[in-house]
Parts: structure tokens; C-alpha cells; sequence
């Protein structure tokens, strides 16, 4: 789906951004704009400040800026899109919408989807034949209020009762597509999927059921049919793909934006449990490999550090040497709490209590430290066959792990922990490099709106690396002034989506392109890559604060001459000295690579 670029921009000059900040923010005026604490980071002192007549937010704590749309988006969890539609209702503005099938599509899910969610909900609270599902989260400590804060539901082991529901509805066909229920084989009808299973839904970050994780509680029918997996799991759609998707995330992103940590488990009911314990930043993988889409969930939400707590068994140890290489290449801080043998995030936090299982993850140890302590305990005093071993333990761990700064830390690392040199460490394991993708070329369309060299190059480098979406640094899409751009970034494919970009845009944009190639390319400059992103970041953000001192000195000048007394000139002394201070702590990081290889 493509929105005009003045549509954009006219919902957010029809957006009341003060209004719009108030229902998460108490604002306070404060010469010509107002201020609060930050809904982004924990402060004492208000430092959060909105601009209505730029129509602008900006904390001075933790940089986080941008329009109503950027707001809305970073609060919410919700996408660009969603935010805009969302926005659009209530400025009453007509989207002008050229719509694709996949997004017809998606609305038709999002709508039998929430319809099921809601079925399930009510059978298992009211429908005495889901007296079984009640048992088993009885068992499990899942009292009735948290299992409606999850939206916990019922499939009844009746072959056509959600299907009945949704012929009255009208909403076989979508039900099908859905996975919800299927057509039968051998006669006319449908019949559900989900039968005699407890409903999990998976939800997007702001609440909307997506898909449904099914624990199987009791035998299908007819009797001695198969019973089935223990978990059977919503196919991927459109609508759902669970490599961007994690459990519970709608739930834990307020406490992950507070505390700058999130807990990743395996289970839907380790979320769960965990978040019955006060553990409430818990979320976790939908049966799948962790990815650089949940890495850019997290850090969407705020997350600063990730904590893994994993079941206490082989499983659990496998799961972490699974896990390490894309987090390692994340850049993500990341730390591993150990649990007790045979016990379940879930089970630990039911059993020691909720105090235990936050001293288990304030224990919690780094992943490299972790890593090298499980393959060799005894580290440099161990024997040569040992040595060899948990070498080749973490041989495939290692092997995953790009050239740069974080393959270069760990193995200087593991050699210490060896007792061998670095050299010598290298030369055994012997990881050849891989080249990195090439951009696609695409189309050109007419120009409609121009792009400044800073913001073509910061959306360059995210096209052209996709390990960078991930980082903290891409978090500043929220705060680009092309709205055209920011969806892109923001789509399934935004190498795709380039094509749909003005012609000045993505001239801009290609030319980045072409020279990230010639100078960039190549597992050998990830890190150079990383700087050259980190450089157009503060390049924007220095554009962008020259415009607010230009405001607020113009602003000052006029109020001297209405007012020279006025609380306003005091006010808008101290946002200048503000405004000058951040420019000055950005111009003392300097630039890097970008500055001499890809300058916009």
C-alpha cells in the first residue's frame, strides 16, 4: 500500500500533537511550548518537550524526537501505517488509498481473527465443556484474571463449532485463509482446525490478535483418532510472520521502555508465568529461530539489554548456543540467568516466588561468559583434549558470527579464556568471509518530493545492511522529515518498495547506494557501516537542531519585544541552552567513515 506524501503530511499539520501527547503525558506550559517527563525513559526532572507550533516533540534526555506520527508509532509499538490510519480517522481525513491484495487481505484476517479470539475467550469462561482447559491453567497457576489479560481461550473437541459460528457470520471463506478452519474432504462443509485445545493468541505490540498458539488438553475426535502435536501453531499469513512476532510483547513493552530490559523465553506460559511474578518484561520466540526482526522489535520497544531465561535442562543449553550468533551480531547486550535443572521459567517463578526469580535474572551472567565457562570450565588449566573439545563446541557459534568489532571482541576473548594467542585461535578455526548482498536496481517514478543528503544516506545504509534495522541507531526513522522514506523503511520489502519512492528521493537514495558499494562493501566493513550509520544519525539530528535554534532565537527576539519581562524569554532561554548544548555534545562525536566514504 502506498500513501500519498501530502497525505501524510496533511494529517499531521491536522493533528493536535498537544492533545495527542496528553493522554500519555502530563505537559506543562513552558514559554512557547509545554513540557513533561518523558514516556520513553525514566527521569525525575521534566526534560520532554512539544513544540505546537512546529508541531514537534523532543526530549533532551534521550533524543527521542519527531511528529505526531513518530509519537504515536514509538508509544504505541504500532507500524507506520497503522499510525497513520489511526491519525487520519481523527483529523477526518480521507485516505486516497491505491491498495494491494495483500492488504485487503490482512484487514480480512485482522477481522476473523479477532472474531475467533473473542469465540475462544467466551467458551473457555462460560462453556462448562471447557471445564479441562480451566484444570489445566489451574495446574499450570494461571488464575482467571490473568488468563483474560492474555485473552486465553477454548477450542471445544467439537469438529464444527468455531466453523458454525463463522458461516453465521458470513466468514468461512476468511476463516479458511485464516487456518481457522478448512474445507472437508470427503463432503460438503467445513470443519475446525483447533479442536480440544487451550487458545493462546499472539498479538501484535498494540494488542491485535494475530495468530494462536493451541495446547492440546484433550483427544480429538472420533476416539482413537491421532491426538495430535502437543502445540499446534496458527500457519504464517500476511497477517502473521512469526519471524517479526514475540509473545507477550503487547504486554511487556511499557515495562521494557521503563526498565530498558527484556526477558526472552521459549513458552507461552513462561511468559506468563513469569509476568503472574511480577516479571512483567518477559516476552518470547512463536516456535521459531530468533531474528533480526525480533532483535528490531526489542529495540523498537526500548530494550537496552536482553536477558535469555531458558529452560534448565540440555534443551535450554542448546537454545543459548543457538541463539548466540545472531546476537552477537546484534550488538545487543545480552546475559544468560541459569535456572535449576528440569524446571521451567514458569515452573521456577511458581515454585521460589517472584523475589528468587528477579535475584535470578539481577545474577544473570554475560553470553560470552556464559558460553565459555559451560565448554570449558576450567578454562586455560584445562587439558589439551578438553581444550579441543569445547573448541569445536563452539566452532558452528562462531562461524555464524560476521567479521567485524563483535567477532574480533569475542575471539580475543575465547583465546584468553584458552590460554592460546589470538593468532593461533584464527588460524584453527579458519571462517572463511561471506560477500554481502548486492542491492537490487528498480524503477524510477516522477520526482515529488526531495530528500536531504544526511537522510539519503541513513536510509542507504538500512537498505544496503540489513543487520543495521536492528540497531539503536535505526530507531531515528521515527524522526526523518520524507514521510515517503519513512514507509519505506517501514514496509515488509523496503528494497522493494524503493521503486515506489519520487524520483528525486530515490536518486538520492541510489546514489548512496552505488557509493556504499564502491567503498562499504563487504563483511570486512561491517563496522565502518555501523559508524557510517551512527554519523548520519547525528548528521540529521545536527540539522534538525540548527532548525529548533533557529525557531526558539527568532521566537526569543519576539518576545523581548512584546514582553521583555515575560516568563516566555526565561523559558526560552533555557530550551536554547538546551538546544546549544546538544548540538555542541553532537559535534564533539565527530564523524567516521560516512564523512570520507559515503558523505551526503
Amino acid at each position: 500500500m502506498q500513501i500519498p506524501a501530502d497525505r501524510i503530511e496533511q494529517i499531521v499539520q491536522q493533528t493536535d500533537l498537544v492533545a495527542l501527547v496528553s493522554r500519555y503525558v502530563s505537559l506543562k506550559p513552558s514559554g512557547r511550548s509545554l513540557k513533561g517527563l518523558c514516556p520513553f525513559h525514566a527521569e525525575k526532572t521534566p526534560s520532554f518537550h512539544v513544540n505546537p507550533e512546529r508541531r514537534t516533540f523532543k526530549c533532551f534526555g534521550c533524543d527521542a524526537g519527531g511528529d505526531a506520527i513518530s509519537f504515536l508509532k514509538r508509544i504505541s509499538g504500532q507500524s507506520f501505517i497503522e499510525v497513520v490510519r489511526e491519525l487520519a480517522r481523527e483529523a477526518n481525513v480521507h485516505l486516497d488509498e491505491r491498495e494491494d491484495p495483500d492488504s485487503l487481505l490482512r484487514r480480512e484476517l485482522r477481522q476473523v481473527t479477532a472474531l475467533a479470539q473473542r469465540f475462544y475467550e467466551a467458551r473457555l469462561h462460560t462453556d462448562r465443556r471447557a471445564k479441562r482447559g480451566l484444570d489445566y491453567l489451574k495446574g499450570r497457576g494461571v488464575n482467571e484474571a490473568l488468563a483474560r489479560t492474555f485473552g486465553l481461550g477454548y477450542a471445544l473437541a467439537d469438529w464444527r463449532d468455531l466453523s458454525a459460528e463463522l458461516a453465521r457470520q458470513g466468514l468461512l471463506e476468511q476463516g479458511v485463509k485464516a487456518g481457522l478452519i478448512a474445507p472437508n474432504r470427503n463432503s460438503e462443509g467445513y470443519h475446525d482446525v483447533f479442536r480440544g485445545r487451550l487458545m493462546v493468541p499472539i498479538r501484535s505490540s498494540d494488542g491485535h490478535a494475530l495468530a494462536f498458539g493451541a495446547r492440546l488438553v484433550e483427544g480429538m475426535l472420533p476416539a482413537g483418532g491421532n491426538d495430535g502435536p502437543k502445540y499446534l501453531n496458527s500457519r504464517e499469513s500476511p497477517l502473521y510472520r512469526k519471524s517479526e512476532v514475540l509473545f507477550g510483547l503487547d504486554r511487556a513493552r511499557e515495562n521494557i521502555r521503563r526498565s530498558g530490559k527484556a526477558v526472552l523465553v521459549e513458552g507461552y506460559f513462561d511468559v506468563i508465568g513469569l509476568h503472574s511474578a511480577g516479571i512483567e518484561n518477559a516476552v518470547a520466540l512463536c516456535s521459531t529461530a530468533l531474528t533480526q526482526g525480533h532483535l528490531s522489535a526489542l529495540v523498537k520497544a526500548d530494550a537496552k539489554e536482553l536477558i535469555l531465561l531458558l529452560d534448565g535442562d540440555a534443551a535450554g543449553a542448546k537454545a543459548i548456543e543457538r541463539l548466540a550468533a545472531p546476537l552477537f551480531a546484534s550488538g545487543l547486550p545480552t546475559r544468560i540467568a541459569s535456572l535449576p535443572p528440569d524446571l521451567d521459567p514458569d515452573e521456577f517463578a511458581n515454585h521460589y516466588g517472584a523475589e528468587a526469580a528477579q535475584e535470578l535474572l539481577d545474577e544473570a551472567l554475560p553470553l560470552s561468559t556464559h558460553l565459555l565457562r559451560r565448554a570449558l570450565p576450567r578454562g586455560a588449566a584445562s587439558a589439551y583434549e578438553s581444550k579441543m573439545t569445547a573448541l569445536n563446541q563452539l566452532r558452528p557459534t562462531l562461524a555464524q558470527v560476521p567479521a567485524g568489532a563483535a567477532r574480533s571482541m569475542l575471539l580475543a576473548e575465547l583465546a584468553q579464556h584458552f590460554g592460546v594467542t589470538e593468532a593461533v585461535l584464527r588460524a584453527e578455526l579458519a571462517v572463511a568471509h561471506r560477500p554481502a548482498a548486492r542491492p537490487k536496481a528498480s524503477a524510477q517514478r516522477e520526482s515529488a518530493l526531495a530528500l536531504d543528503g544526511a537522510e539519503a544516506l541513513f536510509a542507504a545504509l538500512l537498505l544496503f545492511d540489513e543487520s543495521l534495522r536492528g540497531t539503536s541507531e535505526a530507531r531515528l526513522c521515527d524522526e526523518l522529515r520524507s514521510p515517503e522514506v519513512r514507509m519505506m523503511l517501514e514496509s515488509e520489502n523496503p528494497m522493494e518498495s524503493l521503486a515506489s519512492l519520487s524520483r528525486e528521493a530515490k536518486s538520492a537514495i541510489d546514489t548512496k547506494l552505488t557509493e556504499l558499494e564502491r567503498t562499504l562493501g563487504g563483511d570486512e566493513h561491517r563496522d565502518a557501516r555501523r559508524r557510517a550509520l551512527g554519523d548520519a544519525v547525528a548528521r540529521v539530528r545536527l540539522n534538525r537542531l540548527e532548525e529548533q535554534i533557529a525557531f526558539c532565537t527568532e521566537a526569543l527576539r519576539g518576545a523581548g519585544d512584546q514582553d521583555p519581562q515575560g516568563d516566555d524569554i526565561d523559558e526560552l532561554q533555557l530550551e536554547l541552552k538546551h538546544l546549544f548544548r546538544s548540538r555542541q555534545e553532537l559535534k564533539g562525536r565527530g564523524t567516521h567513515s560516512a564523512g570520507r566514504a559515503a558523505s551526503p
